[in-house]
């Protein structure tokens, strides 16, 4: 399982998720959704939430995952909500760390929601 594996820092020479990589792990995050912004694929996901301060608490527990494991999505708290995108800076796309980290958040909104 994804959430059971650990980030590992990726290179700028990583390689890139390919298309059956990502179908092969899109299902165990069904929740998510494959976008395209800016050139790049990037995973995004918005968490409903009842209220703003849930929203946030849940933004800091991944913000806390995110320092540990030294990878950082896109956070956007609103009230009611809370939308994560990620995606590997270095190499301007997915790798296989933002799908774990996505299923991470998944585990963390569990807990937190």
């Amino acid at each position: 399982m994804l959430s059971d594996e650990v980030c590992d820092a990726c290179r700028p020479d990583a390689l890139k998720a390919t298309e059956a990589e990502i179908a092969a792990m899109l299902p165990e995050i069904p929740e998510w959704t494959l976008i395209t912004e800016d050139g790049q694929q990037r995973l995004n996901r918005v968490f409903a939430t009842k209220n703003f301060v849930l929203a946030q608490a849940l933004a800091n527990a991944i913000a806390d995952y995110a320092e540990q494991v030294g990878h950082h999505p896109r956070l956007t708290i609103e009230w009611g909500r809370l939308d994560v995108t990620w995606w590997s800076h270095k190499i301007d796309g997915v790798h296989r760390n933002d799908f774990i980290c996505a299923a991470r958040c998944d585990d963390l909104a569990a807990r937190t929601l």
